[in-house]
């Protein structure tokens, strides 16, 4: 059983769908502290050649509160933004297939954070073919005091993971031999940059995953989450290859 357990975040990058479909289950929290200087509820897109930023706005909340407990601005006009990035990408080659695809996640009905955060990743990952299930932290733990990888490890366990993966950016959070012991192989997911014509000006990498939707597509796409990362640390050869979980169609 491999498991990745991370973070929400609104559209994330290419790098965040090829850890969903390397593993057997997905996880995201939905009780951690919201991060307001963090990704979990904004990312970046590209507009005339530069990366610029796209913005869930949250209406006012105190800092100690969880993703969950958290809600979008009764001021947000999806409507807006959606013409923001139409405007950017009309003359994108896969625009047609990919802007009802965003339409759909930025008029989301609820104003709760992390259901409009899940939907999203839900939506994206259907239109991708990726059919790894995403399970709910709070919904496997329960009320929990455990905190970074003593929270990983438990989870893992819950779900009798035998491998772990994540992103190559949290070597330095979590000790191999502590994983071993409980039967666990930790792996690392290093997306590799994948560059792809962006209106014929200099590749502008790690934006949101519309881009490469608008100018790969669906199929395009589909062939970068196959290819386009490695697994790195705790190499186990019993493990064997970690196939992505995609379906066929």
């Amino acid at each position: 059983m491999r498991v990745a357990i991370m973070q929400p975040y609104l559209l994330p990058y290419i790098g965040y769908f090829q850890l969903i479909a390397a593993v057997d289950r997905f996880v995201i929290y939905d009780t951690v502290k919201y991060t307001k200087k963090g990704w979990i509820n904004r990312n970046r897109f590209l507009r005339d050649g530069e990366a610029v930023t796209l913005t869930l706005p949250l209406a006012r909340g105190a800092d100690e509160l969880d993703i969950r407990d958290r809600h979008v601005s009764a001021e947000f006009a999806p409507a807006k933004l959606c013409a923001q990035i139409a405007g950017a990408y009309r003359k994108s080659p896969f625009f047609a297939e990919t802007m009802p695809l965003i339409e759909g996640i930025l008029h989301h009905g609820s104003d709760n954070l992390f259901t409009h955060l899940h939907a999203g990743l839900t939506l994206t990952c259907a239109h991708l073919g990726i059919i790894t299930p995403i399970l709910v932290a709070s919904e496997i733990e329960g009320a929990t005091p455990l905190r970074r990888q003593d929270r990983v490890l438990d989870i893992c366990s819950r779900l009798s993971a035998t491998v772990y993966i994540n992103p190559i950016g949290g070597t330095e959070l979590y000790d191999p031999a502590d994983f071993a012991a409980r039967g666990i192989t930790l792996r690392f997911l290093k997306a590799r940059a994948h560059a792809y014509p962006q209106f014929g000006a200099p590749f502008v990498p790690w934006l949101s995953i519309l881009d490469p939707l608008m100018f790969l597509g669906r199929d395009g796409v589909r062939e970068t989450l196959l290819d386009a990362f490695d697994l790195v640390g705790g190499l186990d050869a019993a493990v064997g290859e970690l196939p992505p979980c995609i379906d066929a169609a």
